[in-house]
């Protein structure tokens, strides 16, 4: 029988510590190359988008996709989840399972960077996804002081009070995104802009940059010369990047950045990238890949099997 889980039955059930131990293992598994995953695929039919996305998770028994549509302003996310004999486990809603995933990744690749137990974080943008960037962060760093920064005043307050009360660390509500910048052991852009959020000489020698939102070629949250200073350039998948990875792409055209440089995070986390003698700016572009799906959604379907009560459903068995 497989179970029908939905928004809000994840968010009852989801817990970030899983869902980072579970994306953490897909991602050593795929660096040994145990776990597959492939880049995602978008149509454009009349008035919307279809983005599809796929892979295999081998430690967590299961292989699957996500699908997801785009259209009247409405985003719709399913995530498919089938046992290793093919047999349907689950049909999951996963708008909110997917912040808490890419939250997690941004995590793991910090963890797996070494950097150190306390850091101070800029957020550059206050949304869905911000949110849950900071809860990540908040478990596997001590996070001494978060800025955060948007173009929205009123929003941005509302945040970093949300943020102080939750996580129960110190806030800013920076004026700007140099001032949230400028001092920062961590960088978070996560937002929808076409063009570069922050400049390079805001960032810290020694800083690691997480880019979260440009998965379009043609979206750009950080300026070239950002790419072009950063010591290590680490992607999710590089075969993803590549495709949509505007940061990159962008470095690249304009002659700035060669992919020979781009590390996967997956090789990060099975321990075979060589850390640099000296530090320097770090940068990771993450983009979302399927994998962290399957290994959220596998943490998710655990959490629903021992609970119990959830809706099931008799089908393709």
């Amino acid at each position: 029988m497989a179970l029908i889980l939905r928004e809000s039955d994840v968010q009852d059930l989801i817990e970030m510590a899983d869902v980072i131990a579970s994306v953490e293992d897909a991602m050593r598994e795929l660096g040994d190359g145990d776990a597959e995953n492939e880049p995602r695929r978008r149509l454009f039919p009349p008035g919307g988008l279809l983005n599809v996305m796929f892979a295999s998770y081998p430690g967590g028994k299961c292989t699957g996709l996500k699908a997801y549509t785009v259209a009247d302003g409405h985003v719709r996310f399913l995530v498919v989840i089938f046992g290793v004999d093919g047999s349907l486990q689950a049909l999951i809603e996963a708008d909110f399972m997917g912040a808490y995933r890419t939250g997690a990744a941004t995590a793991i690749a910090v963890k797996a960077l070494g950097l150190p137990g306390s850091a101070t974080v800029a957020l550059i943008g206050t949304g869905w996804q911000a949110a849950t960037q900071a809860l990540a962060l908040s478990h596997v760093l001590e996070i001494s002081e978060l800025r955060v920064f948007s173009r929205n005043e009123d929003r941005r307050a509302a945040f970093a009070e949300e943020q102080h009360e939750q996580l129960g660390i110190i806030t800013v509500d920076a004026p700007s995104a140099e001032a949230a910048v400028r001092g920062a052991d961590i960088v978070v852009t996560v937002t929808t802009s076409h063009t570069p959020v922050i400049q390079a000489d805001w960032v810290e020698p020694h800083a690691l940059v997480a880019a979260i939102g440009s998965n379009y070629r043609n979206r750009a949250e950080l300026p070239i010369e950002l790419v072009e200073r950063a010591q290590t350039v680490v992607v999710d998948q590089l075969g993803a990047a590549q495709l949509e990875s505007g940061d990159l792409i962008q470095a690249a055209e304009a002659g700035k950045f060669d992919w020979d440089q781009a590390v996967e995070l997956g090789s990060v986390v099975a321990g075979r990238w060589e850390r640099p003698e000296r530090p320097g700016i770090t940068l990771f572009e993450s983009h979302g890949i399927a994998l962290w799906d399957l290994a959220a959604g596998s943490a998710v379907l655990a959490a629903a099997r021992r609970r119990g009560g959830y809706e099931e459903i008799d089908f393709l068995t």
